[in-house]
């Protein structure tokens, strides 16, 4: 939907260059044209599969649906089990859950520390994190099925890194390492 707005907007500022561009062969100014949306967009922005993150420009993941389905699972199971095995052995928390159904992962660490909810956004091809500590943020996948992770574009940082700075912080009983975990590389 995004796309699409940008790319109406840029058709109109197309128009106007092609109309700029009719005026500028009447009075003979220099004023730069624009033939093509993506021109537009390239020449202010690069291109149009590039986007800028810490400081690093990362190609647009190109997953198809199914791909994208079955990193979703193994990321989320994985999570799922992991955080059901922090839970159980955890001394100091009381009333923790741990539920996973239809592609949502809600931890439950008790009243004093929050719930984080994880669930997977098929029409974006993200996961998206509900945080008590750091709010939301929406992870894309970035690299190949073999060797990539769930970065949030915004700070670069993955979705095991986040996690893996948060949970040792409520979880003090016991060694946390989400590192080892599905698609975190």
């Amino acid at each position: 939907m995004f796309t699409r707005r940008l790319l109406t907007r840029l058709s109109r500022l197309n128009i106007r260059s092609a109309t700029t561009a009719g005026y500028q062969s009447t009075c003979h100014s220099r004023l730069p044209t624009v033939t093509t949306a993506s021109e537009s967009f390239s020449q202010y922005n690069g291109p149009l599969n590039k986007r800028l993150f810490s400081n690093q420009i990362e190609t647009e993941s190109a997953l198809d649906t199914a791909t994208y389905e079955r990193l979703c699972s193994e990321t989320l199971d994985g999570l799922c089990d992991y955080f059901e095995e922090l839970t159980e052995n955890a001394t100091d928390l009381i009333g923790t859950d741990v539920a996973y159904g239809d592609g949502v992962l809600t931890v439950n660490l008790g009243k004093s520390h929050g719930t984080y909810v994880i669930n997977r956004q098929t029409p974006n091809k993200q996961i998206w994190l509900s945080s008590p500590t750091s709010g939301p943020k929406r992870f894309d996948f970035v690299g190949t099925p073999k060797a990539g992770k769930w970065i949030y574009r915004h700070t670069g940082q993955s979705l095991h890194q986040l996690l893996q700075l948060e949970i040792p912080t409520i979880v003090k009983s016991q060694t946390v390492d989400f590192m080892r975990l599905p698609h975190c590389s």
